[in-house]
C-alpha cells in the first residue's frame, strides 16, 4: 500500500481533471468530482461489492444519454473517486496518478452514458 497524504492525493486528482480535453470538461459542469476515504454501505451496495476495497470511484447521477426534456433544477451529479482503496492497490506515486486518470475516465463515461460493458468492448479496461 502507498503512504500519501490527502493533499498530495487531492492534487493527482485535480491534474487527472486538468488533463482531460476542453470537450469534456466544459460538459462537466453540473458534476462534483469529490474524493472520500472509502465506498460508502450504500454505494457498494449499488454495484454488488463485498468489501470498501472493491471500489475505486462511483458515477452517481443520471448520465447524460437518459436525461429528457424535464431535467433541469437538479443537484449536481458526482463522481466519487475513493482513496484508500486506491492507493492499497498503488506501489508507486506513478501508480497512483495511473489509476486516478484510469477511474477519473471511466467514471466520466459513465457520466456521458457508456456502460462497463461497452467500456470492456473498447479495451478501455
Amino acid at each position: 500500500m502507498l503512504a500519501m497524504s490527502p493533499g498530495h492525493f487531492e492534487h493527482l486528482v485535480s491534474a487527472a481533471l486538468d488533463a482531460l480535453p476542453e470537450e469534456f470538461r466544459e460538459r462537466l459542469s453540473n458534476v462534483d468530482v469529490v474524493i472520500e476515504p472509502w465506498p460508502d454501505p450504500v454505494t457498494m451496495a449499488k454495484v454488488g461489492a463485498r468489501h470498501p476495497a472493491q471500489l475505486l470511484g462511483f458515477y452517481h447521477g443520471i448520465p447524460q444519454t437518459r436525461r429528457t426534456h424535464s431535467y433541469r433544477m437538479v443537484l449536481p451529479d458526482k463522481i466519487s473517486i475513493y482513496r484508500q482503496p486506491i492507493l492499497m492497490r498503488c506501489h508507486t506515486p506513478e501508480e497512483a496518478q495511473a489509476t486516478v486518470q484510469r477511474v477519473l475516465r471511466h467514471e466520466i463515461a459513465h457520466h456521458f452514458g457508456i456502460s462497463d460493458e461497452r467500456l470492456r468492448e473498447l479495451g478501455a479496461y
